[in-house]
């Protein structure tokens, strides 16, 4: 009897007939190798079904959560990226997942193996590309499950084999390989795939050579800062396998060094055959060099643009039959359906970028001092004057209080003031150690009479909002405006931000569960350009010569100018250094430029610079690590607007978040996830991590 596959079909029909009759028949209601292996038409069922369970990352995915692709509660940069802060529990550090990618892993690594051990039995049915083609995708989807899950584990059972089942435990039970083959492995099977796919596939949102190339980018960028960066953890973070003996983390430490080197000449490569071959370009169809309206407009734009050149690989969406949630989760309050302000960006986010006036210590200037406990606060007209010169990138990331979003002006206020000018800082002391204090607690607020207002009710004049004052006439004001912080269940603008980036700009779309239908474009031009300037670093930093005859350090200026200009940021001055100074220009830029695309949680990983030794490294550019942690624990900031009534101006203060009290903590164990502890306990073989 021939191989029988089998794909979920939408009824059973159930088998009948006599054993002797049809003993060499396959039932009716399955599917066979023939079905699907032996047509294009056949294969590009088989490829949708492997498509459509790769660990992909888009609106779908939640750190907390891991892969159980649902957009409930959607939220991006939650993860103690310090990208941006969530009210609800899942805003928490990415130390694992609750839905461990590794049972669902092997299911589809056997439908990849499937393919390319009995796609050559139909091999004469295709032509030789087109062939090609459908075996690479299956070195794809084994690439990208391995890459997902050495990501989270280290060294993983390297099955490469279609395993048969059932079969005798002893058959069924593979160990865990080391960290270094289970990195080699996936560099082999993304080689592989890249060698085998056309440069353009026949087949919508699927993986052509290009693809596969960014992603081994992409993959050996993180596989060369593991073995080089986990030497910078105490312990050296490696161990062995108590069952096996096998070094399951970490890399030898006589060997680490070359290594690194080798991953990140591979990443290196890999990324410029992308920029030389890929034809891709970063989206520009709107953007002007002397209009900054243009350059936000533009970046605005090409997140919902399908036809962008700069769109490597794209995760389509169409309403109504494949949809998601990011508005009815994220969207600003007053457009409230189910929940608001799943994502709000933090004010150490908005620090990384240009175009606002600094205190010494590098942080935003909001008094007219050396501080934020000196001088006075700086009045501004309108919130939107506090962005005037912000790079137009970020204001296409965030949106500002005061700015127009679906064509209505976004207020955000955290208060009230209502004493006279000038206007000291609310607080003496906006350490660490003094996170917890509230606005609430200000002496302003509590003083007889009250000059600081907070809250959504009563408005500052005690009476209902929008009824003129019968004496005055002047009509009241709610404290926090419409969409402040201390809206109903934290839906506010909790740091005094909202997210912009990925929501639907169309004034007459309507938001609400699973109406969403933006594209999520999981690799663009702009990863591989930063891809292929962070691998010249690490290469030039190790004295490794330049793999194609490029000039290393000229490649990476390039790609940080064209992401800058592009963007509207100040642009690079001469080359980078060939220093860690230079290193961090590039990982800041990544930071900023792949903001809220789920990038950034695993860059912090690889880098190691979520640990308390490590975490002046945590943004990309050294920053004094104990002005927002206490050891392991770690906090973010917001950026607070307030209305001082006699003077008819704002001004801003910056603090901790203080509405939701989210504290991050982060261990040197954290880097690898702990094995689901059932597949320990059950294998003679699966290895827990070292030390848990």
């Amino acid at each position: 009897m021939k191989n029988i596959y089998k794909i979920a079909l939408l009824g059973l029909v159930l088998f009948a007939g006599s054993c002797s009759d049809y003993l060499d028949e396959p039932p009716k209601y399955l599917v066979t190798d023939e079905d699907l292996l032996s047509n294009e038409a056949g294969l590009k069922i088989y490829m949708a079904r492997m498509y459509s369970y790769l660990p992909i990352e888009d609106f779908k995915y939640m750190g907390q959560w891991g892969f159980n692709f649902s957009s409930w509660l959607g939220a991006f940069g939650i993860e103690a990226t310090g990208e941006a802060l969530n009210r609800d529990g899942i805003c928490r550090a990415f130390t694992g997942e609750d839905t461990p990618y590794w049972g669902m892993a092997f299911t589809l690594l056997r439908d990849a193996n499937h393919v390319i051990e009995n796609l050559p039995e139909y091999q004469e049915n295709f032509a030789e590309p087109l062939y090609n083609h459908y075996l690479g995708q299956a070195y794809f989807v084994r690439a990208f499950v391995f890459y997902a899950m050495a990501k989270r584990f280290g060294g993983v059972p390297l099955v490469t084999w279609e395993m048969e089942y059932p079969n005798e435990k002893e058959a069924l039970e593979v160990p865990r390989a080391t960290e270094e083959e289970t990195w080699n492995q996936v560099m082999a099977d993304f080689d592989r795939a890249a060698e085998l796919l056309l440069p353009a596939s026949p087949a919508a949102n699927m993986a052509n050579r290009f693809v596969a190339l960014s992603y081994k980018a992409e993959a050996m960028l993180y596989a060369g800062c593991v073995a080089k960066y986990n030497q910078t953890v105490s312990g050296n973070l490696t161990g062995l396998g108590q069952k096996t003996g096998v070094r399951v983390i970490g890399f030898d430490p006589n060997t680490w060094q070359d290594a690194s080197k080798r991953y990140f000449t591979e990443a290196y490569k890999a990324a410029r055959q992308v920029m030389s071959e890929g034809g891709y370009s970063l989206y520009r169809k709107k953007w002007s060099a002397t209009d900054r309206e243009a350059q936000y407009q533009n970046m605005v734009d090409m997140f919902s643009d399908l036809t962008s050149p700069e769109n490597i690989f794209v995760r389509e969406y169409e309403y109504p039959t494949v949809t998601h949630g990011l508005e009815a989760y994220s969207i600003p309050f007053i457009f409230r359906t189910v929940l608001a302000g799943g994502t709000c960006p933090s004010l150490d986010f908005v620090e990384l970028f240009d175009g606002f006036p600094r205190y010494p210590d590098g942080t935003i200037k909001v008094t007219d001092g050396n501080s934020n406990t000196q001088g006075n606060y700086v009045l501004y007209d309108t919130p939107m004057a506090f962005f005037a010169n912000a790079e137009p990138r970020l204001r296409a990331y965030v949106i500002f209080p005061g700015d127009r979003y679906k064509g209505q002006d976004i207020e955000i206020r955290a208060g009230v003031y209502t004493g006279n000018t000038p206007i000291s800082p609310l607080f003496t002391d906006y350490s660490y150690a003094s996170a917890e204090t509230r606005y609430q607690d200000a002496t302003a607020h509590n003083s007889n009479p009250k000059r600081l207002f907070v809250g959504t009710t009563p408005d500052i004049r005690g009476t209902v909002a929008g009824v003129a004052d019968p004496v005055t006439g002047q009509v009241p004001m709610m404290a926090a405006g419409a969409n402040g912080p201390f809206q109903s269940n934290g839906e506010g603008a909790m740091t005094g931000l909202y997210l912009r980036k990925w929501l639907n700009t169309d004034p007459a779309f309507l938001p609400a569960e699973g109406k969403s239908d933006q594209p999520f474009i999981l690799m663009r031009y702009a990863d591989v350009l930063l891809n292929a300037a962070e691998a010249a670093i690490e290469l030039s930093l190790a004295g490794v010569a330049s793999p194609d005859g490029s000039n290393l350090i000229q490649v990476a200026t390039t790609a940080i100018n064209d992401i800058r200009e592009r963007a509207g940021a100040t642009l690079l001055v001469g080359n980078l250094p060939s220093t860690e100074e230079g290193r961090n220009i590039v990982r800041k830029e990544r930071r900023k430029e792949l903001a809220f695309e789920h990038k950034t949680k695993w860059d912090l990983r690889r880098w190691r610079v979520s640990h308390y030794e490590g975490r002046d490294g945590l943004w990309g550019e050294t920053r004094n690590k104990d002005a927002y942690s206490s050891t392991t624990n770690f906090r973010f900031r917001g950026l607070y607007p307030f209305y001082s009534s006699v003077a008819g101006k704002y001004f801003f203060d910056a603090r901790f978040q203080w509405v939701a009290l989210k504290t991050f903590s982060y261990g040197p164990l954290d880097y690898y996830f702990a094995i689901p502890s059932g597949e320990v306990t059950k294998s003679e073989y699966i290895d827990q991590q070292p030390n848990r």
